[in-house]
């Protein structure tokens, strides 16, 4: 057994363990009173920072001066990792809520925990209950000024190469009448390799391009969107990563 090895087993599982069960807590607490999910996302926030200070994971953010905070967008990152997630949370500026698979909602206690914080669940099954959850996530998108955050792959790639966008993402943008936000994430699957539970130290380095406008198109433009995003995350990917540490 490697001191590295030991050191995952021994420091950064307890870590991660704790972080998870405490700022869990405390995010379901909030969830009893915070019905615009806003504390939970910081709670949020704080967990992923936790996790990946644990994870020893080295974090370069490139093109955060492309997105508005106070704006309203689809973020559309590729998917390599359960540790995107975390990396997505502590580092993308914007107030965003997740478009997930119907099963995580379902889940007792958990799943209730995420509808109050104004995550959204899609029937993958049924493409026309999940054209209209997307249009009325839209809708709530232009109502309450909150972004959304879609996986347009609709699952984390096996390969870690990308995979084709599903056009859920371009069909919410074009509802909302809010712009894509196409990201890279690049390095997160080293951290946490698929199918692997050990957490490993290195660089990640997130690219945020430039946003994609919908002003003007309608849903059947979506696939003519959801080829520009594609495009746009591959870009993003091929940079690579850079060097420092631009937090």
């Amino acid at each position: 057994m490697t001191s590295s090895y030991s050191f995952s087993l021994l420091v950064r599982a307890p870590l991660v363990i704790l972080s998870t069960a405490v700022m869990g807590t405390l995010s379901l607490i909030a969830s009893m009173w915070d019905r615009d999910g806003r504390q939970q996302l910081a709670i949020a926030r704080a967990w992923a920072r936790t996790l990946l200070w644990a994870a020893g994971a080295r974090v370069t953010v490139v093109g955060r001066e492309k997105i508005d905070p106070r704006g309203t967008y689809v973020v559309c990152p590729n998917h390599v990792s359960y540790m995107d997630t975390p990396v997505l949370l502590a580092y993308i500026p914007v107030n965003f809520r997740f478009l997930a698979k119907e099963e995580l909602l379902a889940i007792p206690f958990i799943g209730g925990h995420l509808k109050r914080a104004g995550n959204i669940s899609v029937p993958l099954d049924d493409p026309r209950a999940a054209l209209r959850v997307l249009s009325a996530a839209g809708k709530a998108m232009r109502e309450k000024g909150v972004s959304m955050l879609v996986f347009p792959e609709g699952g984390r790639s096996e390969t870690g190469e990308l995979r084709e966008f599903k056009d859920g993402a371009a069909y919410l943008a074009i509802k909302a009448q809010a712009p894509l936000a196409p990201v890279a994430l690049i390095g997160v699957r080293d951290i946490l390799p698929m199918h692997s539970h050990h957490l490993k130290p290195g660089r990640v380095t997130l690219r945020i391009g430039d946003p994609i406008p919908t002003d003007g198109y309608k849903p059947q433009d979506r696939t003519e969107l959801t080829a520009r995003l594609h495009a746009a995350v591959r870009a993003l990917l091929e940079q690579g990563h850079v060097q420092g540490n631009l937090h």
